[in-house]
């Protein structure tokens, strides 16, 4: 077996044993999506590359010294000490996160645009500003849970790993973060919005 086709715990016990390999082999398994996690936290790249860089540090120092748990999923670990590292960052920087989002990106990717009418484009396009306001508005840990479950794609143990709390208190979190969003998005007399994205 190659080094590349070994699961996250294998690779782990190669690097602690000495193969630099297999910790390379971490960093470009895992680092597109840490990367990711963090840039929607901190909305700058070059904060997001050095907090990427600090957390893969962090990791080989822990692994070095033989602290390492293996009770838990590289991949929950390595997200869990690379938000912490972002939260750390904005209190030195005494701001808040909020979330950047490119005018083309899809809000979620359960959403398709075929055969729209020119005027349901429109609507999606107005509902997908409205929601980007919205989420910013949210209590801090509903916001984080849905960045991390719909833009980074984690599952909600992992996210329940990387925030410290249970999957109960994740999965609460998210419900009422998409409660908040419906009843934000819900359309008033002079504004329509797009029900496939949250029915009532």
């Amino acid at each position: 077996m190659t080094i590349s086709q070994q699961n996250d715990s294998e690779l782990v016990s190669l690097y602690i044993a000495g193969n630099e390999k297999a910790f390379e082999t971490l960093v470009l398994r895992h680092k597109n999506r840490v990367f990711t996690s963090i840039m929607l936290i901190v909305k700058d790249s070059d904060v997001a590359e050095d907090l990427l860089q600090d957390s893969f540090i962090k990791a080989v120092h822990t692994m070095k010294s033989g602290r390492y748990n293996e009770e838990g999923k590289f991949s929950s670990w390595i997200s869990r000490i690379a938000h912490n590292l972002a939260i750390d960052h904005f209190r030195k920087e005494k701001r808040n996160p909020t979330l950047q989002l490119e005018d083309n990106i899809k809000a979620f990717n359960s959403l398709t645009y075929a055969e729209d009418s020119a005027e349901a484009l429109q609507i999606r396009e107005e509902t997908f500003a409205r929601l980007k306001t919205m989420i910013e508005t949210l209590p801090e840990n509903q916001r984080e849970v849905l960045i991390m479950r719909h833009y980074a794609d984690m599952s909600f143990q992992e996210i329940a790993d990387a925030t410290g709390v249970s999957i109960n208190t994740a999965l609460g979190r998210m419900r009422y973060a998409l409660i908040n969003l419906r009843k934000k998005l819900a359309p008033t007399p002079d504004k329509a919005y797009d029900k496939n994205l949250y029915p009532q």
